[in-house]
């Protein structure tokens, strides 16, 4: 049995995966265009760009299971245009490995009025949302094994481009004032990365759970003003100061400006609750999720890091 294992994308998920892949004493094959992502001895970065199926094939001979951490620019068109190729490539070549491919999943195709569960349809149509039911359903009809692992907004280290990342977490940190989307005090789900990429490896390493849409371990639902009050406790910071930008706000300036309105088109889930439910995938899994206190530290701390190392520089 190989010990290789691909992971294409160096962002926050699949820095994260490759990392603790590595610390598992697998062989990681790290694929970007840039050669980018973490440092391991057992992480072999790569420049390759993994739309190239021969390039692609050539980079993954041997490995067993493939992690696809790559997106698009944040809008439709993008995601339309280029991520139902893309996942086609990797899947084709995953099955010329015999190789399982399992994707990272946000909660974009659920209908959220109600706790959202792996039982729900996944069937939105339109924008942004409809694009991943339409991935979801494609990674349904291949023949190539696939875990689809969902997961809500993220935080944690190597997060930046989120909702509680580089607009949260570093200002909480210093003693800033904070503004968020739609309302501070909506239940809404956060996952934290490091739990996410866990239960990406362990569904790959379980085919009995191949074939499958799983949850990625995630807590009780928090607030956007007690995720960030978890920052500022884990800091010894004053207490968070919170403010909102309402939603009206985004859909105003969304119709004059395309990246707003891209960002406006999920207020949705700002202003009501946005709750997810992952206990039965805990529980296939053997996996639970990290106490919240102890990830507001371990995310603090690789802030105050990367603080360090920017000052350094």
């Amino acid at each position: 049995m190989s010990n290789l294992e691909i992971v294409t994308g160096a962002g926050p998920v699949g820095s994260t995966v490759a990392l603790q892949l590595a610390e598992q004493g697998m062989n990681v094959r790290l694929l970007t265009r840039s050669g980018s992502g973490p440092t391991h001895p057992r992480i072999e970065r790569r420049r390759v760009d993994v739309s190239d199926r021969d390039a692609l094939r050539a980079a993954a001979d041997g490995a067993t299971a493939i992690y696809h951490c790559i997106h698009a620019a944040y809008n439709a068109a993008d995601w339309e245009r280029e991520l139902p190729a893309a996942e086609k490539v990797i899947l084709d070549v995953a099955a010329s490995l015999n190789a399982v491919v399992v994707f990272p999943e946000s909660l974009y195709a659920y209908n959220s009025d109600t706790v959202m569960t792996e039982s729900d349809p996944r069937n939105v149509t339109g924008g942004k949302r409809g694009v991943r039911a339409m991935l979801l359903r494609a990674r349904e009809a291949s023949a190539t094994p696939t875990v689809s692992v969902v997961a809500s907004d993220f935080f944690g280290p190597y997060v930046r481009t989120a909702h509680a990342g580089e607009r949260m977490a570093p200002k909480v940190m210093a003693g800033k004032k904070i503004r968020v989307i739609g309302s501070a005090d909506q239940p809404h789900s956060f996952t934290y990365v490091p739990d996410l990429a866990a239960a990406m490896i362990a569904a790959a390493h379980n085919p009995e759970l191949w074939n499958s849409v799983l949850h990625a371990p995630t807590g009780p639902a928090l607030t956007q003003r007690t995720i960030a009050e978890a920052f500022a406790d884990a800091a010894g910071a004053p207490a968070a100061k919170v403010g909102v930008l309402p939603a009206w706000v985004l859909d105003t300036v969304g119709k004059v400006h395309t990246d707003t309105r891209e960002l406006a088109e999920m207020n949705y889930q700002f202003t009501k609750p946005f709750v997810m439910d992952s206990t039965a995938s805990e529980a296939l899994l053997g996996l639970s999720p990290t106490p919240l206190d102890q990830a507001a530290r371990e995310t603090v701390g690789w802030w105050r890091a990367e603080q360090a190392r920017t000052a350094a520089a």
